[in-house]
């Protein structure tokens, strides 16, 4: 399994829009959050990562507890 960039991008532009309607950031950050290749790039490493970790991690908990697999 691939993560999209794409899905990421727009998860970004929902956050980065929440966070400059809260006042939390400005309007040029918001846009830079949003558009910017690196950052998204690095979200969606980070996602991939944390995605499969937490697979391992549940995985690890079901065979301990003797659940199927």
């Amino acid at each position: 399994m691939t993560l999209n960039p794409t899905i990421i991008r727009n998860v970004l532009r929902y956050i980065s829009g929440a966070l400059v309607a809260k006042g939390l950031i400005g309007a040029d950050t918001g846009t830079a959050l949003a558009v910017d290749p690196v950052i998204i790039e690095t979200v969606t490493v980070a996602a991939g990562v944390m995605l499969g970790s937490v697979t391992e991690v549940i995985y690890a908990i079901a065979k301990k507890m003797g659940w199927r697999t």
